[in-house]
């Protein structure tokens, strides 16, 4: 499984595997706007959710929320790809009942609490599985393509034990610690190719991550501390390794064989050998004239870069001091560590906002202006605010510190990478016992680490005390998927006390990314706004959303509204990029096929088959094959689906009572209708059940059936809402258009 390696000294190095760059990971939120500008007018499916719990749960519950299961592996025997199992804290092993390797299926999410980095929601045990590239290993979970696991702890304390084992496959990994485990915490080999993000790696027994064959992905801002090495790479991997955090390992890195990693933005220090050592024929990328590796080098205890290989290394833009490598380097735009302290780098305190000469004129002008004059926060010494600068953990504690002043609520945290000659020591404590910012599973605060805008949202509701928050609030964004299970209530109570800011879209949270300087001065401002201690600014980016009020722009007043908006609040049914829904144009079959999935997650009665004018890769397809094997659609004679034809009234109704296997037919229900001649003698039956269940809804003659027109997506949104009030999942609207009978 290893390959021992003699470096230099005489000492061998356990090599173990790695990954290649890729280049930015493309979102599916980029599909769905190409897809949304195309006139698909339904959102995807939202994801069904299985509930674990190891305390409370049973295997033979329902999985839902209020009877959970009680494993992981139960979950997974049921699960399929969309949907997400929720776990609730405790530990998840084979005493509670678990049977590992647990195998995540693609598509699939397990999810446990991001926030905490999986504190408290340990998944401890191991089990055999045979890798077609390293042979038998014990591993605890197994990822398959597309699988998410975020925010729980993995630890597999079996002899050689590897916490997460990722072969040829291309999962996502984030924000979940690996400790205790008796190898590594991930290990990636054949050609896998993940993405790794946020992730906690300590005290396992040999590295924090081992990356092998050809392996590729992408790696960014982990922790790998107190483990092996941090990180390992050999074969012929080659992954894209940024601003990741390799500090108080036996080595930092370790790269072996023929591998090639692309380093970008990392700091490696406090080792207790070497930073960087490279072996074999392997090497790194730390930059180039065009992009700087940008990498610290920095305290390790005897060496910061060995090159026992014959190739000669190129160092460009890296933060190295050259009297501490050893082997064949050239440095380009080297920039050589200050050994003294690292200075405070909140800006200088108070200038005169007048001064500050890059935000005359930015969208957040008013509320830096109205930050810096109270001295909470400050430009910088060459006259700059930089707005668009992200900023750190430690930098917003500091802004905390001076803005609020609230009781303390718990007791003060020593962290360990927070020492008390640390710059911004005073600001994190204090910022820390009001309440505001906590540290992570393995007591470290990491105050370099950047802050995202979901991160300072949460922070800042929890600290100031604010609660209640409506989540229909959320459907105001038009990302809200992307918000995080643990952060949405925060992110409710943020919108409706008109604390969020967004720019430039009002409508986008962009949760996920890094919040910069400008963006939190506004949150910060309008949190102070929210208490009672700033004057309100007046702003077209501040966020006003009435959970009341119409989701989207052209439905005001609208016949349709209420039944529209039902469904968008619980996801059913979406609209365009631009906030509107258009409710008069037609919909089409696909678009149909897509809103029924959505609606009713109905189960399969009958085969697929294989339509020829639906291709694989067509968005709708699994739409499309689900709503024909639940029975709500079928295809043409000719064996043609014809997705992009527009739906009829008359298709919409008979397809929800054969769907739904509605009975109860009565053709006297049809003398409703002046138009009743005109409803085809085959749906007749089907019609007149349609119309006893109060399916029928009809604008703006009530008695008008209109059965052979085009259906427009607000007669569609209304019938659908019908069903589901049938159903008991929906409240019932008092609307004059809904025909009953008696």
């Amino acid at each position: 499984m290893t390959t021992n390696v003699t470096i230099t000294k005489g000492y061998k190095y356990p090599l173990p595997p790695i990954l290649f760059p890729v280049k930015e990971i493309r979102t599916l939120a980029a599909r769905f706007l190409i897809l949304a500008s195309k006139t698909i007018m339904v959102q995807s499916t939202s994801p069904a959710t299985l509930f674990v719990n190891p305390a409370t749960g049973n295997d033979n519950a329902a999985g839902s929320q209020a009877a959970p299961f009680k494993t992981i592996s139960r979950a997974l025997r049921q699960i399929k790809s969309g949907d997400r199992i929720q776990l609730a804290a405790g530990t998840y092993s084979t005493a509670t009942g678990e049977a590992f390797p647990l195998i995540v299926p693609g598509g699939v999410t397990v999810i446990g609490n991001e926030a905490t980095k999986g504190s408290g929601i340990l998944i401890s045990g191991s089990g055999r599985f045979i890798s077609r590239t390293f042979a038998g290993q014990n591993v605890t979970f197994l990822l398959e393509t597309n699988a998410q696991l975020r925010g729980v702890t993995v630890t597999n304390p079996d002899t050689r034990g590897t916490g997460v084992w990722l072969e040829s496959t291309n999962p996502v990994i984030v924000n979940c610690t690996f400790t205790n485990c008796k190898r590594e915490g991930i290990f990636a080999t054949g050609s896998a190719s993940p993405a790794v993000y946020d992730n906690v790696s300590v005290r396992n027994d040999a590295n924090g991550f081992s990356i092998a064959r050809t392996a590729k992905g992408e790696w960014r801002r982990n922790l790998c501390q107190n483990t092996g090495f941090g990180i390992v790479t050999s074969d012929q991997a080659a992954p894209f390794l940024a601003e990741n955090r390799l500090i108080e390992n036996r080595n930092g890195m370790v790269c072996g064989q023929e591998s090639r990693p692309v380093m970008r933005a990392n700091v490696i220090e406090r080792n207790n050998s070497e930073g960087l050592t490279l072996v074999d024929r392997a090497s790194a990328d730390l930059g180039n004239g065009q992009d700087p590796g940008r990498n610290i080098f920095r305290d390790n205890k005897e060496l910061d870069i060995n090159n026992a290989t014959s190739n000669k290394l190129i160092s460009a833009g890296n933060q190295v001091n050259p009297t501490r490598v050893k082997g064949p380097i050239e440095f380009l735009a080297n920039d050589i560590p200050d050994p003294s302290p690292i200075p405070d780098p909140s800006p200088i305190p108070n200038p005169n906002p007048g001064e500050l000469t890059d935000i005359q004129g930015h969208w957040a002008e008013g509320f830096i202006k109205g930050l810096v004059a109270k001295g909470y926060i400050s430009g910088f010494p060459d006259g700059t605010f930089k707005p668009e600068d992200p900023i750190t953990r430690a930098q917003y504690a500091a802004v905390i510190s001076r803005a609020f002043e609230l009781p303390r609520k718990q007791p003060v945290i020593n962290f360990v990478d927070v020492p008390q000659t640390f710059w911004a020591f005073p600001f994190i404590q204090e910022a820390n016992q009001m309440g505001f910012i906590s540290g992570f599973p393995d007591n470290s605060f990491r105050p370099n680490q950047n802050l995202t805008r979901v991160q300072a949202i949460v922070s800042l509701i929890g600290g100031i005390g604010l609660t209640g928050g409506v989540m229909d609030v959320l459907t105001y964004y038009f990302d809200r998927a992307q918000i995080p299970s643990y952060a949405t209530e925060k992110v409710a109570t943020a919108t409706q006390r008109r604390i969020v800011v967004n720019h430039p879209n009002v409508r986008q949270l962009e949760p996920m990314q890094d919040i910069t300087r400008a963006e939190l001065v506004a949150l910060v401002y309008q949190s102070l706004v929210a208490l009672n201690q700033a004057p309100a600014i007046a702003s077209p980016f501040i966020v006003n959303a009435d959970a009341s009020a119409p989701i989207f722009t052209d439905i005001q007043g609208h016949w349709a509204v209420d039944f529209i908006t039902g469904l968008a609040r619980q996801n059913f049914i979406g609209g365009f990029e631009d906030g509107s829904f258009r409710p008069d144009i037609p919909i089409n079959r696909a678009q149909y096929a897509s809103l029924l999935v959505n609606a009713f997650n109905p189960p399969p009665k009958r085969a697929a088959v294989t339509f020829s004018d639906v291709p694989a890769n067509f968005w709708a397809k699994p739409f499309i094959d689900r709503a024909y094997q639940a029975g709500f659609i079928s295809g043409f004679p000719d064996g043609s689906f014809k997705p992009g034809e527009n739906i009829l009234k008359l298709q919409v109704l008979t397809s929800l009572v054969s769907g739904l296997g509605l009975t109860g037919a009565d053709l006297n229900a049809l003398n409703a209708y002046d138009d009743r001649a005109t409803i085809p003698q085959y749906a007749q039956e089907q019609v007149s059940v349609a119309t006893r269940q109060k399916l029928v809804v009809n604008f703006p003659n009530l008695r008008q059936l209109t059965p052979n027109r085009d259906a427009t997506r607000s007669e569609v949104a209304a019938i659908v809402y019908q069903a589901l009030v049938r159903a008991g999942r929906s409240t019932a609207i008092n609307s004059p258009y809904i025909v009953s009978v008696p």
